[in-house]
């Protein structure tokens, strides 16, 4: 399969579009390829017509006679080279350059073209009923189908066919292009390397087996199904079936992740409105900017439009680790950018915090664990940036029974419990993170957080501020607010001191409240107090 082109011969990628097409991806991916695969096998019908006539029509006004019976039943321009027939040991027809373009579509590429084609039979197939042709070879097939509503064509009067079977079609190296039915975007074009053909014949549908070579992620495709009957008047609603499988996708071509996906599925419909459903394979995905991979496994259930390849998820569940997330949207193309667009509604309502950080934190051992829900929008635009810093997402979430697996954070934490309840030295109260939930979006790899909020054993804390995805930089401010009075934090002398001023921070029901600051690398923040606030009188 080759990249797309547009108008100015500027050759254009297929994304992946797993969700991390996520491919898609990931690129969730977009398999109403398959349906394009079966739509250049029904297509080739076009030319049965002319096998029979061939082997049939012998003669100095053979070639008069395909073009003339081809032009009435396909309302169509037909040009052909040259057309020459054998009539024994076997009937053997050979042609060149057979194009046929759609009356009243000049501004568009021909609907069909083949460089060479032959049909061989035997007399005794041809004399039997229905006729039967044993095979048919075609050489540089290229098709363009029409967009729906440029490809309605009015059923011309004709000479009514008789029942015909071609046994065998092989066209190898076959072209497909589908070209969009909004202005703007981008035609989708498939080379197929092996492409088989069985039973085609007058109102039938035809089964077909494929195999192509996906560029972008590179892999080898396989597909077998079946296909048809073939709608002149309106090519877009062409039943197709069949099944695929997807082996060995390099994902590293897309900057910022890495992995060898695989998958495989089925599908059914026609080719504007085609139901995919399957599953994605991926023992090593990883995310650039960890570079630690995860066992990542997909299935999803879409409906693609196979006129423009746009998919609509319906939805995609992704499991990796002991998480599982599901996401619904789309994946869709916009008037004058190359590529497409992955938009989706991802969540989550029991994963795992430290299985997400994996997936963005460089440590093999997570700074945090507990169980997580969360929703988003996620948005990734095409193009050729890393991942991390084109990935928009925007949402919320909610953690609970937390712990820090950084001792020196986890410490910190403890001592920030015992205090807000006032007790010396250590207790056995456990001192885990619960009620952490915030409000984040990620722009350009630095995640904002408007709202995070957490409670311990005595206290709780209310921040807001950034996180440096590269950078790996805290800066958080906010306030926090202790169940004890800020005497009793402490012991000695130093509570006696402090007795006086304890009004001076006992606000909104909470024993003290003090303004703080969050600062430094993530592996090693910094807490203390927001000094500059703290002496304003301001303690958010």
């Amino acid at each position: 399969m080759r990249a797309h082109q547009d108008r100015k011969g500027t050759r254009h990628s297929n994304p992946l579009a797993i969700v991390a097409r996520s491919d898609r991806q990931a690129r969730p991916r977009r398999f109403w390829i398959w349906a394009a695969v079966a739509e250049v096998a029904v297509v080739v019908f076009i030319t049965l017509t002319s096998v029979l006539i061939i082997v049939h029509r012998s003669g100095p006004w053979g070639k008069a006679y395909l073009i003339q019976t081809l032009e009435q039943r396909y309302n169509a321009e037909v040009r052909l080279e040259d057309l020459k027939v054998s009539l024994y040991p076997r009937v053997l027809a050979t042609g060149t350059r057979l194009t046929v373009r759609r009356r009243g579509q000049k501004q568009l590429p021909p609907f069909m073209s083949i460089k060479s084609f032959s049909a061989e039979s035997s007399w005794k197939e041809l004399l039997g009923a229905p006729w039967h042709v044993h095979s048919v070879r075609l050489v540089g097939l290229e098709i363009h189908v029409p967009p729906r509503g440029q490809s309605r064509q009015p059923r011309p009067r004709h000479r009514p066919l008789p029942d015909f079977v071609i046994d065998e079609i092989q066209a190898d190296g076959t072209s497909l292009t589908i070209l969009p039915r909004t202005l703007g975007k981008l035609p989708l074009t498939f080379d197929i390397e092996r492409l088989l053909l069985r039973s085609a014949g007058k109102d039938r549908h035809l089964s077909f087996e494929a195999k192509l070579r996906n560029p972008k992620p590179p892999g080898e495709i396989e597909s077998r199904g079946n296909f048809g009957p073939w709608r002149t008047d309106q090519p877009s609603l062409t039943p197709v079936s069949g099944r695929y499988t997807f082996q060995n996708a390099d994902l590293s071509v897309f900057n910022g992740i890495s992995g060898k996906l695989s998958s495989r599925g089925q599908y059914n419909g026609a080719l504007e409105h085609i139901a995919v459903q399957g599953w994605t394979d991926t023992p090593d995905f990883a995310v650039g900017i960890s570079g630690q991979p995860i066992h990542l496994r997909t299935e999803f259930q879409a409906v693609v439009d196979g006129t423009d390849g746009d998919t609509y998820l319906q939805p995609v569940k992704a499991h990796f680790l002991n998480s599982t997330i599901v996401a619904t949207g789309k994946i869709e193309g916009t008037p004058g950018v190359q590529g497409k667009t992955i938009s989706l509604e991802v969540a989550a309502s029991n994963a795992r915090i430290e299985d997400l950080m994996r997936l963005a934190v460089k440590e093999r051992r997570p700074p945090m664990t507990g169980a997580v829900g969360l929703h988003s929008v996620f948005r990734l635009p095409p193009g050729t940036a890393d991942i991390v810093d084109k990935l928009y997402l925007k949402g919320d979430f909610q953690l609970h029974s937390a712990r820090f697996t950084n001792l020196n954070v986890q410490r910190k934490v403890e001592a920030l419990s015992r205090r807000g309840r006032g007790v010396e030295g250590d207790d056995d109260t456990a001192s885990v993170v619960s009620n952490l939930a915030g409000r984040f979006q990620l722009r350009n790899a630095e995640m904002s957080f408007p709202f995070l909020s957490f409670e311990v054993p005595g206290g709780a804390v209310r921040l807001h501020g950034n996180y440096g995805l590269r950078s790996e930089q805290l800066g958080f401010h906010g306030e926090l607010r202790l169940r004890a009075k800020l005497s009793q934090t402490t012991h000695g002398i130093k509570s006696l001191l402090l007795k006086p001023i304890d009004p001076l921070f006992h606000k909104k029901g909470a024993g003290t409240v003090l303004p703080i600051k969050v600062e430094g690398e993530r592996s090693n923040p910094h807490f203390g107090l927001d000094l500059g606030r703290l002496f304003s009188g301001k303690s958010k």
